[in-house]
């Protein structure tokens, strides 16, 4: 399958069986929006990653075993979204 980045290009893809989780880079990815979502084998977006904040775009994107991805964003923050649905865990500064 074939995926096309919604704004700039694409720093990583992660396969699950739901769909593709893609991280986009985030220089010049508008603000006002998340450069990580899920897209499904037909190309459908069935989620945009929650950001814990406003202005904050992620900067890496991570797998781990329990199926959670571990995030961390231009403004400090360190997430772990859940899969299913790209919504915040837990969140926390690590400056």
């Amino acid at each position: 399958m074939e995926i096309n980045p919604l704004y700039t290009k694409i720093e990583k893809l992660i396969e699950l069986r739901k769909g593709i989780v893609v991280m986009e880079n985030p220089e010049g990815f508008p603000v006002g929006e998340s450069n990580i979502y899920m897209v499904a084998s037909n190309g459908q977006t069935l989620w945009k990653a929650e950001k814990p904040k406003s202005g904050a775009l992620f900067t890496r994107v991570r797998l781990n075993e329990d199926a959670s991805l571990s995030t961390f964003t231009s403004d400090a923050q360190f997430c772990e979204l859940d899969s299913e649905n790209g919504r915040i865990i837990s969140s926390s500064n690590f400056r």
